[in-house]
């Protein structure tokens, strides 16, 4: 299941591709879009504490944070402050659905990428407060999967996508 391509593609072509890694890659695959995210789901909701959490400029946080209720990952919601109306991002239930891929990515830089010392931060339970982890499985067995256990092949949808 490989591409072959005539010319160059660039990242904003994957969209349109017929792959379901390259297509979400189009949307939120670029490095200050994670960290947008990252910071949702940390809780940040304005702005401006986007802005000065990340140190991004206004400019290319606000096209971010566009491209991401454009897709419907994040939504606008007005909120009142001492002086004025104003808007606040929340994460849609499509945006929490990113969680495991951002966890994923957390996971791999604890193994692979961490001081000596161990992980730069530990995510914890809030019910029991044990470590989290990303595991995958099949769905039919249970059994824990790694690349050598999988083989992609065509799903129901890849006509519609290939058209």
């Amino acid at each position: 299941m490989q591409a072959g391509y005539a010319a160059p593609v660039r990242v904003a072509d994957f969209a349109d591709q017929p792959c379901n890694i390259a297509r979400p890659i189009a949307m939120v695959g670029e490095g200050w879009t994670l960290l947008v995210l990252r910071q949702a789901f940390m809780g940040t909701r304005r702005f401006d504490d986007f802005q000065s959490a990340l140190g991004i400029s206004r400019s290319l946080l606000a096209e971010r944070l566009r491209r991401l209720v454009d897709a419907g990952i994040l939504r606008r919601e007005a909120y009142r402050d001492e002086v004025r109306t104003r808007e606040q991002y929340r994460l849609t239930e499509k945006g929490h659905d990113l969680y495991p891929v951002l966890m994923a990515l957390r996971a791999w830089a604890d193994k692979h990428e961490s001081p000596e010392e161990g992980p730069i931060a530990l995510y914890r339970h809030r019910g029991c407060g044990g470590l989290t982890e990303v595991i995958h499985r099949c769905s039919r067995c249970g059994e824990e999967l790694g690349a050598r256990d999988v083989r992609p092949e065509p799903g129901p949808g890849m006509a519609a996508a290939s058209a």
